[in-house]
């Protein structure tokens, strides 16, 4: 419990500092360029967006399933500071005067346009299919809790491996400290989410 609340407390620090400076980001370390469409920072907005929805879906599912306080408060502050984070970089993106969606493969920015074949609606690595999506909103108690915390884990690896490929490629100071602030909390809460699978009984899937 006590971790969760650190986690918490450290994620309503991050959205006020985070909230702070959107609308700053179109010129931060960037020498007032609006990045490109193509551009690593555009892509990383665009897909981080659709990446976080999903986790954002996830987390209210299983608040529906379980009524374990560690699991809901966990489940609570992943979707608020997921929420939060999607609409910064949509509007991002409306401050660029830049689509959010795009006719090209989603992490072609990241040169890895074909690794997702999007079968089954996982569009990016660590993203859950529509399947077992289908599969958390009908479980019960602790196997929703078990199912949830192993996609979450999932989905985390998948976002870090997007957020650094943004820390390596993209050129606007503030997107590169909030992608670096979702690797370092997102490897927070897969340590967390390892604990209360053991807790369970249980393991991450890989």
């Amino acid at each position: 419990m006590r971790h969760v609340g650190l986690i918490a407390g450290a994620a309503t620090a991050a959205l006020v500092a985070a909230g702070a400076i959107t609308y700053a980001v179109a010129g931060d370390d960037g020498g007032g360029r609006t990045p490109s469409a193509e551009s690593a920072d555009a892509g990383f907005a665009r897909d981080m967006a659709v990446h976080h929805q999903q986790a954002v879906e996830m987390s209210y599912i299983v608040r529906d399933r379980t009524k374990d306080e560690e699991v809901r408060r966990l489940a609570y502050d992943i979707a608020q500071t997921q929420a939060n984070q999607r609409g910064m970089m949509l509007g991002w993106l409306d401050l660029w005067g830049l689509p959010k969606v795009s006719s090209e493969p989603p992490m072609t920015w990241m040169d890895m346009g074909g690794m997702a074949s999007g079968k089954d609606g996982a569009l990016m690595p660590g993203m859950a299919t529509n399947s077992e999506m289908k599969k958390l909103g009908e479980l019960d108690a602790k196997q929703a809790e078990v199912f949830y915390l192993q996609l979450m884990t999932d989905h985390h690896k998948g976002g870090i491996h997007m957020a650094e490929g943004c820390v390596a490629k993209c050129q606007v100071g503030v997107e590169k400290r909030l992608a670096q602030g979702m690797v370092d909390a997102q490897q927070s809460e897969i340590s967390l989410m390892a604990d209360m699978l053991k807790e369970r009984g249980a393991k991450p899937r890989s």
